[in-house]
């Protein structure tokens, strides 16, 4: 769902979640991920890894801001799109 129209009181569904449509949604159900309250204690960087090693593809480094975008926001955080996480992907990986 577009982060915008993000309402935190509504979020039942893994499409409920800012930045997750069915493609996404598929990805997190392949991680075990039923519903949103899974993923607060999910390391987004550990889920792109065992993504990458189920499917048996190196996917677009972006999904891993998805999953920062998701994690942080069923953490508590604002719901904002995928992209504002980019630079901090890249900051925590350079370490």
């Amino acid at each position: 769902m577009k982060p915008e129209k993000v309402i935190r009181d509504a979020v039942r569904r893994l499409t409920d979640l800012p930045n997750v449509g069915p493609a996404t949604e598929m990805d997190l159900q392949l991680l075990g991920v039923k519903s949103p309250e899974d993923l607060r204690d999910m390391c987004p960087f550990e889920m792109y890894r065992e993504l990458c090693e189920r499917t048996g593809v190196r996917h677009d480094p972006c999904v891993m801001d998805v999953f920062m975008s998701v994690t942080d926001f069923m953490k508590g955080g604002a719901p904002r799109p995928w992209w504002s996480f980019t630079k901090e992907r890249k900051r925590r990986l350079e370490r």
